[in-house]
């Protein structure tokens, strides 16, 4: 008796790796658009359209919806767009910061309404016994040690307490709960609570919110509004 072993050809076994390939790319590819969301941008100029709000974000990545709200009748902006983007690294880059367009501060959220919405990671943390000599360059350039920071906001007037948000969350976490010198000072880091739902709009538009017995530790309570300003890190 004989035995007639057949080896496949080393061409369809390289065509067989190469479609291996192409599919698991090509899932993680679904799987990244899978986990972008759409995301709205509130204060917008009331004179941006949305091609200038599609150019702006495509800084940050590819740009799968660009959409300003208007009012039926009038045909105006209502102050708030929507984006989407095609990647969750694009989208995550662009929820850790604040953003000037056409000069006006905006904030991007996840909108509190929509179901099924990724789940919330915080990446700003509460900087608090801050002195008033500390600036925010100061903030910036001691916790890029750690990670990239995005964005530094000191409360106007001075009360003590700044806040810091990195890229990725999981720096922010792991930094909770420490004390950190800074310029000779002892500074404690606490994170940085969600907005309330129940004193935000049904986009998130209400004041942000710190836990009030940690802000009456490090000299005040933090309100939205105000002469306050926020600082990028660049």
């Amino acid at each position: 008796m004989v035995f007639v072993c057949v080896f496949p050809k080393a061409e369809n076994k390289r065509k067989s790796d190469e479609q291996l390939e192409n599919s698991t790319a090509k899932t993680k590819r679904m799987e990244s658009k899978q986990k972008c969301s759409d995301l709205i941008v509130l204060g917008l100029p009331y004179k941006t359209t949305e091609q200038e709000l599609r150019e702006y974000f495509e800084n940050f990545g590819e740009v799968l919806m660009a959409q300003v709200k208007k009012d039926l009748k009038t045909g105006q902006s209502k102050g708030f767009g929507f984006i989407r983007f095609g990647s969750s690294d694009s989208q995550g880059r662009v929820l850790s910061q604040r953003h000037m367009i056409d000069g006006r501060w905006c904030d991007v959220k996840i909108p509190n309404s929509k179901e099924g919405q990724m789940p919330y990671l915080n990446r700003k943390i509460f900087v608090g016994r801050c002195t008033e000599d500390m600036t925010s360059e100061d903030l910036c350039e001691y916790f890029n040690k750690f990670g990239e920071v995005t964005d530094v906001f000191i409360p106007k007037p001075f009360r003590a307490f700044a806040f810091v948000t990195f890229l990725e969350p999981e720096i922010a976490q792991n930094l909770c709960g420490e004390d950190h010198i800074i310029k000779g000072n002892s500074v404690h880091v606490s994170s940085a609570a969600p907005k309330s739902d129940s004193h935000s709009g049904p986009f998130g538009r209400g004041p942000g919110r710190i836990d009030p017995k940690v802000a009456a530790n490090y000299g005040g309570h933090h309100h939205g509004g105000g002469n306050q300003k926020g600082y990028g890190c660049y």
